[in-house]
C-alpha cells in the first residue's frame, strides 16, 4: 500500500516538474493566411471577369436585337412585295388564252423555288462582287479575305454588319427571283402568241424554237487545244449561259423541275506562292478570273470561269484593262461531288477513228421543223420527220433538192417524234403525237404502212430498235415504256416507273439492258430479261436526250439545264460537260464509241470526246437543232432543225 503511494507521488511529482512544451511555430499560419488572400483576389479577378463579360453580353444582345429587328422589317417588306406581284400576276393570267395559263403558272412556281446552294451561291456571289467593286475603286490589291473564309458568302458573313448585309442579299435576290419569274411569264405568253399568230400551236417544239436568230453564222469550228479550254474558246462562249426558261420545256404536259441546273460550283484546288518581287499567286476555279497589279507587289487572284479581266496599275500612273474569255469546260465529278477540270490526254484528239472537223454537204428543205432524223446503212438515203409526214431524200444524187418520196403517218398537224430504221433499210418505224406508231414497208415500189401499233398514251417521245431487229421500244408521254413484238405487232409487255414524260431511250449493244431518261428529272435502267429496273440516277433537271457507248460503259445524257454528263453504268465516276448555252436536244454516239455529238436549242451542233469530254469539233446552225443521227460507218452526220431543213455533214478524219 505504501508502496503504491510512493509511485503515484513520484509520477505526479515528475509530470508537474517536466518542463512545459515550446508554443508552435507561426509559419504555417501566415502561409494559410496568404493562401486564402490569393484565392480573395483571383476570385475578385474572376467577378471583374464576370462583369464585364455580362456588359459585353448584353451589349451583343442589343447589337443582335436591333439586327434580328432589321431583319423582321426586311422580312415583312419582301413578304409584302411578294404579295403585291401575285396580285399583278393574277391579274395579268386572265388576259392570256386559256391554253397558256397553265404554262405560266408553272413558270411561276418554278421561278420561287430556290433551293439552299442556290441562295447561298447567289449571295456570295452578289457580296463577292461588291468585295471586288470596292477594291477595284480604292484600287487596292486583291488577296485573301481577312477573315480567312473560303467561301465569299461565309466569309462575308464575320464582320459585325453581315446580318444586315445578309438581309440585304437575300432581299434583293428574292425580288430578282419573283421579277424573272414575271418576265418569264411575260416571254412564255408573248411567245406563245407569236405562234398561234402563224398558225403554230399545242406543241413543246414552238416553244422550243421561239427564239430563232437566222443571223446567225453557220460554221465549223475544229478545237486544237488539248487543255480543256483554256487555250482557246469558241465565239459561242464569250458570255455566260443563260437560265433555261419555261420556254424550253420538253412537253406541253411535263411538270415542273424542282430545281434548275447549276454551273460548277466554286472550289479552291490549289494554292502555292512563288517569289517573284514579292509576287503572290493565288488559283481558284470558279465563275470569273480577275488579275490586279499594284506597284511591284503583284497579288495575282486567278478565277476559271466565264470571264477573264487583266487590270495594271504602275505606282498609280497607268491602267489598262484587257477582256477575254478563257473557261474549262469539261469537270470530273468524283464520288463525294468534289468536281476538277479534266487534264485531257494527249492523244484527246488525235488517233484513230478521231475526227477532225466535220464538213457540211448537202441542205434538204423539208419544209416543217425537223424533230427526227435518220440515216440509211448505205449512208444514201436519209428520212426526216416534220408535221404529219416523213420524207426520204437521196443524197447520192449532188444537189437534189426535193424528196423522192413522202409518208404520210400522223395528222397535218402532229409532229413526228422519232423515226428509226432497220438495217436491212426495208422497215420504217414512225412515232410522234399521236397513240399509234407506224410501221412502214419500204421495199415495194411505193413505200406503204404495213402495221400499226396502238398504245394508251397520247403521244411517243422516242424509240429504240433491239439489236436483234426483233423487238420495239416505245417512250411515252405517260411515263411508260411500251415493248412491242415487230413480228407479231403486239404489246409485250411495259415499264413503268417515271412519273412524267419518257422522252429518250438507248438499249446496250447485247440487248440485255434499256437505258430511259424522262422529265421527271431521271435516267433509269432495265433488265430486259427479267424485266425489272436495275438502277436510278436523280438530277436536278429534265432530260431531254440520252445514248449509251456501243464499246464501252459510259451513258451520256442531255439536261434542259444545259449540261451533258457521261456517267460511268457500274462505277460512282462521271463527267461534266457545259459547252452548251441551253437544253440540250438530242444526243447519238458513234458506233465506234470514242466520240459522240449533241445538240441544242443554242443551235449548236458539238462532238465530244468520250468519255472526258474534249471538244473535237462544233458547228453553228442558224436555229435550233432537234434531232440528229450518225451513219453506221460514222462518217456522216445528220441533223433537223427549227428552220425546217435538215443538214448533212461529211466527217473529216
Amino acid at each position: 500500500m505504501q508502496l503504491a503511494l510512493s509511485v503515484s507521488v513520484t509520477v505526479s511529482l515528475s509530470v508537474f516538474l517536466l518542463p512545459p512544451p515550446p508554443p508552435p511555430p507561426t509559419a504555417p499560419l501566415f502561409s494559410f493566411f496568404a493562401l486564402l488572400f490569393l484565392v480573395h483576389c483571383s476570385l475578385k479577378l474572376e467577378c471583374e471577369k464576370l462583369a464585364t463579360e455580362k456588359t459585353e453580353i448584353q451589349r451583343h444582345y442589343v447589337m443582335y436585337y436591333e439586327m434580328s429587328y432589321g431583319l423582321n422589317i426586311e422580312m415583312h417588306k419582301q413578304t409584302e412585295i411578294a404579295k403585291r406581284l401575285n396580285v399583278i400576276c393574277a391579274q395579268l393570267i386572265p388576259f392570256l388564252s386559256q391554253e397558256h395559263q397553265q404554262q405560266v403558272v408553272q413558270a411561276m412556281e418554278r421561278a420561287k423555288q430556290v433551293t439552299m446552294g442556290e441562295l447561298n451561291a447567289s449571295i456570295g456571289q452578289q457580296l463577292q462582287a461588291q468585295h471586288l467593286s470596292q477594291h477595284a475603286a480604292q484600287g487596292l490589291p486583291m488577296g485573301a479575305h481577312p477573315s480567312g473564309l473560303s467561301h465569299p458568302g461565309l466569309a462575308a458573313l464575320g464582320g459585325g454588319s453581315s446580318l444586315l448585309a445578309l438581309s440585304g442579299a437575300l432581299g434583293a435576290q428574292l425580288a430578282a427571283k419573283d421579277e424573272r419569274a414575271h418576265l418569264e411569264a411575260a416571254a412564255a405568253a408573248a411567245a406563245a402568241e407569236h405562234h398561234r399568230g402563224r398558225g403554230e400551236k399545242g406543241c413543246f417544239l414552238n416553244r422550243v424554237l421561239n427564239a430563232q436568230d437566222p443571223s446567225s453564222p453557220r460554221s465549223v469550228q475544229s478545237y486544237s487545244s488539248r487543255e480543256n479550254g483554256l487555250d482557246k474558246m469558241p465565239p459561242s462562249r464569250k458570255e455566260a449561259p443563260p437560265q433555261a426558261s419555261p420556254t424550253s420545256l420538253a412537253s406541253s404536259s411535263s411538270a415542273p423541275s424542282p430545281s434548275r441546273g447549276k454551273e460548277p460550283p466554286q472550289v479552291t484546288w490549289d494554292t502555292h506562292t512563288r517569289t517573284r518581287t514579292s509576287d503572290t499567286h493565288t488559283q481558284i476555279y470558279g465563275l470569273t478570273r480577275t488579275h490586279t497589279y499594284v506597284g511591284h507587289t503583284n497579288t495575282h487572284t486567278q478565277t476559271y470561269g466565264q470571264t477573264l479581266t487583266h487590270t495594271y496599275v504602275r505606282h498609280n500612273t497607268h491602267k489598262h484593262t484587257d477582256t477575254r474569255t478563257r473557261t474549262a469546260y469539261s469537270f470530273h465529278v468524283a464520288a463525294d461531288g468534289q468536281m476538277q477540270p479534266v487534264p485531257f490526254p494527249p492523244d484527246a484528239l488525235l488517233g484513230p477513228g478521231i475526227p477532225r472537223h466535220a464538213r457540211q454537204i448537202h441542205t434538204l428543205n423539208h419544209g416543217e421543223v425537223v424533230c427526227a432524223v435518220t440515216i440509211s446503212a448505205s449512208t444514201r438515203h436519209v428520212y426526216t420527220g416534220g408535221k404529219g409526214c416523213v420524207k426520204v431524200w437521196d443524197i447520192s444524187q449532188q444537189g437534189s433538192k426535193s424528196p423522192m418520196a413522202q409518208l404520210d403517218c400522223l395528222n397535218r398537224d402532229n409532229y413526228i417524234r422519232s423515226c428509226k430504221l432497220l438495217p436491212d433499210g426495208r422497215t420504217l418505224i414512225v412515232g410522234g403525237e399521236a397513240s399509234t406508231l407506224s410501221i412502214w414497208d419500204l421495199a415495194t415500189p411505193t413505200p406503204r404502212i404495213k402495221a400499226e401499233l396502238t398504245s394508251s398514251a397520247p403521244a411517243c417521245y422516242a424509240l429504240a430498235i433491239s439489236p436483234d431487229n426483233k423487238v420495239c421500244f416505245s417512250c411515252c408521254s405517260d411515263g411508260n415504256i411500251v415493248v412491242w413484238d415487230l413480228h407479231n405487232q403486239t404489246l409485250v409487255r411495259q415499264f413503268q416507273g417515271h412519273t412524267d414524260g419518257a422522252s429518250c431511250i438507248d438499249i446496250s449493244n447485247d440487248g440485255t439492258k434499256l437505258w430511259t431518261g424522262g422529265l421527271d428529272n431521271t435516267v433509269r435502267c432495265w433488265d430486259l430479261r427479267e424485266g425489272r429496273q436495275l438502277q436510278q440516277h436523280d438530277f436536278t433537271s429534265q432530260i431531254f436526250s440520252l445514248g449509251y457507248c456501243p464499246t464501252g460503259e459510259w451513258l451520256a445524257v442531255g439536261m434542259e439545264s444545259s449540261n451533258v454528263e457521261v456517267l460511268h453504268v457500274s462505277k460512282p465516276d462521271k463527267y461534266q460537260l457545259h459547252l452548251h448555252e441551253s437544253c440540250v436536244l438530242s444526243l447519238k454516239f458513234a458506233y465506234c464509241g470514242k466520240w459522240f455529238v449533241s445538240t441544242g436549242k443554242d443551235n449548236l451542233l458539238n462532238a465530244w470526246r468520250t468519255p472526258y469530254g474534249s471538244s473535237i469539233f462544233q458547228s453553228k446552225e442558224s436555229s435550233s437543232v432537234l434531232s440528229c443521227d450518225i451513219s453506221p460507218d460514222d462518217q456522216f452526220i445528220v441533223t433537223g432543225s427549227g428552220d425546217k431543213k435538215a443538214t448533212v455533214y461529211e466527217v473529216i478524219y
